[in-house]
């Protein structure tokens, strides 16, 4: 592990440890509420205010999550499945964006989520003709009229419409389709990862160009007012300081060890915390612990997690249910136990339990639900 990944960790007091493990089956995802509420404090202090904000739920999946940003004041949020978006609607939430395109029969699923939450605001991005003669046509056959995003494509290449005359027809067609509003544009930039924030800032405003140039265009030849939700979590703040721009950051609420390394400027908590234990010394420097695949997310290359009690480690391997650590300092462990560790993508990782464990002054006291941990709810 290199210097600069050891400061993050070695800047803060052994926070994460709890004081009744023996309570706890490892492995298991620990959430700390009061560090989460926090990176909701920082989220709106770096936003400017709560209503610029629309933060996305797909990296907790979890309705107290939501509860405690609407008791701060954000009532937008941004969803990536309809479970997810029911997750939201159900908490009462006025404003939620399920920012993926449906197709299939999840274009039935979301019109009949809209018809049960009508004191929700539920919309949807779209990207092309087919899509949106399709949103119009289950507009009207439920009566319902829906709020459609323009998902814009300003440089990631994975869904979305170049920002070019190309996009203002289709958002003009948008507002002449039956049952349909035209909302505004959607721009997610996920694919600006540069570590240093002058570059990122470079970067992201070079991408900004050509879209505002399509919002300057629209502005003119729209009769509403052109709404505009840009950025993932590496430049929400950036696309912050745009006037009339909301931001959707998500990892910032529970915060990985893969954007702490990366992104130093973007201030936040680690909340989310991996227990596992010991079950294996094959040899003096090698141990295996419970913290498999199916344990936390595995596309990254390693390390996956990092390690709080050691300081220099490899991953010799990793399998469904098994994590094999080859170090000096394996010698000095037990086999039984309690290890902690940072996933390094917290998103998937969530999305790998079903409940989690919530820690108040140094202990488990209760168990949250990952709601949408599955794909469907109800609807």
């Amino acid at each position: 592990m290199n210097n600069g990944m050891q400061e993050i960790i070695s800047r803060e007091d052994p926070w994460y440890k709890i004081d009744n493990p023996e309570e706890v089956y490892s492995p298991a995802l620990l959430i700390y509420p009061d560090r989460v509420e926090m990176n909701i404090r920082k989220m709106i202090e770096l936003a400017g205010d709560s209503a610029s904000l629309r933060p996305h739920v797909k990296t907790h999946k979890m309705a107290p999550v939501v509860k405690l940003q609407m008791s701060l004041g954000i009532n937008k949020f941004k969803s990536s499945t309809i479970a997810e978006t029911e997750m939201v609607a159900s908490c009462g939430a006025k404003d939620i964006l399920l920012a993926f395109q449906p197709v299939g029969p999840s274009l039935d699923r979301f019109f009949r989520l809209k018809k049960e939450f009508t004191r929700s605001k539920i919309s949807c991005i779209a990207d092309c003709e087919d899509v949106i003669r399709q949103l119009s046509a289950y507009a009207v056959r439920y009566h319902s009229e829906t709020s459609v995003w323009l998902d814009i494509n300003n440089g990631m290449d994975r869904t979305g419409i170049y920002p070019d005359e190309k996009a203002a027809d289709l958002y003009r067609m948008i507002s002449e389709m039956p049952m349909l509003k035209a909302e505004g544009l959607h721009v997610y930039d996920g694919h600006i990862h540069e570590s240093d924030p002058v570059a990122r800032k470079k970067i992201c405003d070079e991408a900004w160009v050509p879209v505002e140039q399509l919002i300057l265009e629209l502005k003119r030849s729209s009769a509403s007012p052109v709404k505009i939700i840009a950025g993932g979590t590496p430049t929400f703040p950036i696309h912050a300081k745009r006037a009339g721009v909301e931001t959707s950051p998500g990892t910032t609420l529970l915060w990985d060890y893969g954007y702490g390394s990366s992104f130093r400027d973007l201030d936040f908590l680690f909340s989310a915390v991996l227990i596992t234990r010991i079950i294996s010394k094959p040899s003096d420097d090698i141990i295996c612990i419970d913290l498999g695949h199916k344990a936390v997310a595995s596309e990254m290359p390693q390390p996956r997690i990092k390690i709080m009690e050691f300081d220099n480690y490899q991953i010799a391997g990793h399998n469904e249910e098994h994590m094999v650590i080859r170090s000096k300092q394996a010698n000095t462990l037990k086999t039984g136990e309690v290890l902690y560790g940072i996933p390094w993508h917290i998103c998937p990782t969530v999305d790998r339990y079903a409940r989690v464990s919530i820690v108040r002054n140094g202990r488990v006291t209760e168990e949250w639900d990952v709601d949408a941990h599955n794909r469907k709810l109800t609807y």
